[in-house]
């Protein structure tokens, strides 16, 4: 997992500033791509009765829907975080591992070659964590996880994941846009920092671990990974932001 933010995020905090009047269109747009060659959008006609293929193309065709926000999904197999149906939309979000979520539709990425391709699909209403119980979950499971690594003396095969808990308090600095709370900016940070950690400790030297070691870890860690993901998904998520 990389420190910046999925695909995903970027366009629901984006969108979302866009739709509330927060953000000018340019600006927005251009924090979306943030360097990627292109970006591409198929079946927004079938799903709105919009047409069109490009981002643009979207951001009219969720106002024309009477959209106000857009959020963010990170499922895997056995937690469909962030998703609420129907089964088309969860299948292409599990095998993206991201999606953006509206009201009426919901945005699936893929990349091929340079280009990233959004795939537009229904979308149903969904449940989320809200923003305070993600936060206390991500901090408790952070503790944990430092613990159960110690024990576990991953330092010894991976020097950069105790370099990683020794430096929480350095996390990503992300460029939100107008209207994002402080708080949900800073719960993304750790959370991405938390599924970095997370990543980096699951990494078994080219073999060097045994599988019965990688499985250890694993368990250790999947806490970890479930709280990371709540927290980027709840800061990501305008529907349970804490109101201002």
């Amino acid at each position: 997992m990389s420190l910046e933010l999925p695909l995903s995020a970027r366009l629901a905090w984006w969108l979302t500033a866009w739709l509330r009047g927060d953000e000018v269109t340019d600006h927005a747009l251009d924090a979306v791509t943030h360097g990627d060659l292109a970006h591409a959008v198929d079946g927004l006609e079938e799903v709105t009765g919009t047409s069109g293929t490009t981002l643009l193309d979207v951001f009219l065709a969720a106002r024309r829907a009477g959209a106000d926000r857009a959020g963010l999904a990170l499922p895997v197999e056995g937690d469909l975080l962030g998703l609420g149906g129907p089964r088309d939309l969860n299948d292409a979000a599990l095998d993206s591992g991201e999606a953006v979520v509206l009201a009426s539709f919901a945005l699936v990425p893929s990349v091929v070659g340079e280009v990233v391709r959004w795939r537009a699909l229904p979308s149903a209403p969904r449940q989320l964590p809200d923003v305070g119980e993600a936060d206390r979950g991500m901090r408790a499971t952070l503790v944990e996880a430092a613990g159960l690594l110690a024990d576990l003396d991953v330092a010894r095969w991976r020097p950069e994941v105790a370099d990683r808990l020794m430096n929480l308090r350095h996390r990503p600095s992300l460029e939100a846009p107008l209207g994002v709370p402080h708080r949900c900016t800073d719960l993304a940070s750790r959370g991405l920092q938390g599924w970095a950690i997370v990543d980096l400790a699951l990494e078994d030297d080219g073999g060097a671990l045994s599988s019965y070691e990688v499985a250890r870890r694993r368990d250790a860690l999947a806490p970890l990974e479930r709280a990371s993901r709540r927290a980027v998904v709840a800061a990501c998520s305008p529907e349970v932001w804490p109101e201002s």
